[in-house]
């Protein structure tokens, strides 16, 4: 079962082709341990895991999008629990019962910090590991394979070093959409750091300064 944003893929809809990308929906994280929760209770774990994904596929929108999904494979999509648990996923969050709406940013969330994760594989588990604990918000998360950086040889231990790819145009529009999608929020790069070789993660750390960025810690988003 996971949670995911879309945006428009390369091969294997993994890169982030033209660079565009929808804006997160604010609910991912609220949503994503909402279904933990319903998961855990309706014992579909540890059979089921309930994940996150990096951002990736179509469509691409003007308004905050997420996908909520059950499984890889037609064995699971046919799954009666699955999908009841799903359903109530639904019905609980958007407030359908009566109670209040789960992960509504309006309501008074204005100031807070959301983190916009940066490299890792494609369930992100070190970004995960955060937006896991409660009060956590959540915008794109950009796996490592969505971030083509050309190797410079030899120079790479150069100060300063301009590295090529179009890494710089997919985390800009990522930044970009997550902002967009919580207004009067604070942005904040988190980085999967083991995940990039160290010119890669100078490399990124500089285009961030450079972009005003702030590179936020686990502790500053609890």
């Amino acid at each position: 079962m996971r949670c995911a944003s879309p945006n428009r893929g390369g091969p294997a809809a993994g890169r982030w082709e033209a660079c565009l990308a929808a804006p997160p929906n604010p609910r991912i994280g609220p949503w994503f341990r909402l279904l933990k929760s319903i998961a855990d209770s309706h014992n579909l774990t540890p059979e089921f895991e309930v994940t996150l994904e990096a951002t990736h596929h179509g469509p691409i929108t003007n308004a905050p999008t997420m996908f909520v999904e059950i499984g890889s494979t037609e064995e699971y999509w046919k799954r009666q629990d699955a999908a009841q648990a799903i359903a109530l996923l639904v019905w609980e969050g958007l407030g359908l019962g009566g109670g209040d709406a789960v992960g509504d940013w309006s309501r008074n969330c204005f100031q807070q910090k959301i983190l916009l994760g940066i490299g890792g594989g494609h369930y992100v588990p070190r970004h995960m590991d955060i937006v896991q604990k409660d009060g956590v918000w959540v915008g794109h998360l950009i796996a490592g394979y969505s971030l083509p950086m050309e190797d410079p040889g030899p120079s790479k231990s150069q100060a300063n070093l301009e590295v090529g790819g179009t890494w710089k145009q997919a985390i800009r529009v990522a930044f970009d959409t997550t902002r967009a999608a919580f207004p009067q929020g604070e942005v904040l790069a988190h980085l999967d750091n083991k995940s990039f070789k160290g010119w890669q993660r100078n490399a990124i750390v500089g285009f961030l300064a450079e972009k005003n960025i702030k590179v936020g810690k686990p502790s500053d988003f609890c």
